[in-house]
């Protein structure tokens, strides 16, 4: 398994869009066993393709997911409801065994990122 730090290896670095390293809460909300679940999560990275997050309980691998993130910063006018949908593509156990990593790749574009906050590296 690997750990959160592997995230940054070089064969993490090649993406398709740029990621903006932000701490948000995200609310998941995706089926199981018959019924609808919900997961608090934070945020760990975000870009407009997807996004990173720790949450306490795994979510299956292609799980389909509905998330809901408000973004609140000093240099917003008005804090930003994102609201996405996508599909569980990668899950890992943190190193201290106290949570886990998920990404999840989304099926439209986030694009109110790009628009108003600044990119990481």
């Amino acid at each position: 398994m690997r750990s959160p730090q592997d995230f940054d290896a070089p064969q993490w670095k090649q993406r398709r869009h740029r990621r903006f390293d932000l701490e948000f809460p995200v609310a998941l909300s995706f089926p199981s066993g018959g019924a609808v679940r919900e997961l608090a999560g934070v945020s760990r990275n975000i870009s407009i393709g997807g996004l990173l997050l720790r949450v306490n309980d795994p979510v299956p691998v292609r799980t389909r997911v509905s998330l809901t993130m408000a973004v609140q910063d000093p240099r917003l006018r008005h804090p930003i409801r994102l609201l996405g949908k996508g599909k569980v593509v990668r899950v890992e156990q943190m190193e201290s065994g106290t949570g886990f990593v998920v990404a999840i790749e989304c099926k439209r574009p986030i694009t109110e990122v790009e628009n108003h906050l600044p990119a990481t590296g």
